[in-house]
């Protein structure tokens, strides 16, 4: 595995409590990342040798601020790319958003902020925009995320952990709770491959505070703060991981067959399916299918 993206997640805890939000971010999270923490990362991302972009996300990072931009200037420092993905809480004006990135204008190499109708009010929706405004008078390179309703006909699938421009809902996290009855359904035997993923040979992974590394949000395939990062890259064997390899093998299907879960006859897409299979087993898979906050099972 030759990974060129480490996603931090700062923290799970976020302004908002967003329908559609893999991680469930919430304003009672309190699971965050210290700036040990970070650097403890860093310095094994630079041992694995082949890490090009640290991105920060969560939750919203922005709410630990002076830890964020120590962790940015430590990253560029080390030679990496800087990323962060915002609501854009913090733009109360073009004025105050200025204030805001002008210490890491010159340290970022990307800002995503979400933007759409899940994120509260128009003057939240009006504060993205703003902190949008401010990063190009900045020349900061920026681009908006945005997921349109279950029910809208004329958004492309969703790509990935999240897309730039207008993407489909993908049914994981808190849009399998809230989301999945708005949404069109087909048969579960129709979900035979991982369409988002790249499972077998991932290029980046996310990390929790904890240490969990995400192939995709509550799916991990070790913790980097019981084992160093370059043993979990080179020993990671996807076919023989028990919840990647039935999905390499016949995607949330064969996820379902292997291990003979319960399922309903329709399912709103394959992330619904996988994610409502794997809160079955985990249990069975409690190292593998965590922590908590993937889930939904605690406000920690």
């Amino acid at each position: 595995m030759k990974l060129s993206q480490l996603h931090l997640l700062l923290t799970y805890q976020c302004t908002y409590e967003c329908d559609h939000c893999f991680v469930w971010g919430s304003p009672r999270h309190t699971s965050t990342m210290t700036l040990g923490t970070i650097f403890n990362i860093l310095e094994q991302a630079d041992e694995l040798g082949t890490i090009e972009w640290i991105f920060y996300e969560g939750g919203e990072p922005f709410l630990y601020y002076p830890v964020l931009i120590k962790a940015i200037q430590e990253t560029v420092a080390r030679h990496f790319h800087a990323g962060i993905v915002t609501n854009g809480y913090w733009a109360t004006s073009l004025e105050d958003a200025l204030l805001w990135l002008d210490p890491i204008a010159r340290a970022i190499g990307g800002l995503s902020i979400s933007c759409d109708s899940y994120h509260g009010s128009d003057e939240s929706r009006e504060r993205a925009q703003t902190a949008i405004a401010a990063a190009r008078k900045l020349g900061i390179s920026v681009g908006d995320i945005s997921i349109a309703e279950p029910d809208s006909t004329d958004s492309p699938a969703g790509i990935g952990q999240i897309a730039p421009g207008d993407s489909a809902v993908m049914y994981r996290g808190r849009a399998a709770d809230t989301l999945v009855e708005r949404a069109a359904k087909t048969s579960w035997r129709q979900f035979t491959e991982c369409p988002h993923e790249e499972l077998r040979e991932p290029d980046r992974v996310h990390v929790d505070p904890y240490g969990n590394l995400h192939l995709c949000q509550g799916i991990t395939i070790g913790n980097m703060f019981q084992r160093p990062l370059t043993d979990i890259c080179r020993e990671y064997d996807p076919e023989a991981h028990p919840i990647v390899g039935p999905l390499l093998e016949g995607g949330p299907v064969q996820l379902v067959r292997r291990y003979a879960t319960d399922h309903a006859d329709q399912y709103a897409d394959a992330c619904h399916l996988c994610y409502e299979t794997r809160r079955q087993l985990r249990k069975q898979f409690p190292a593998i299918l965590t922590p908590d906050q993937m889930y939904g099972t605690t406000d920690d």
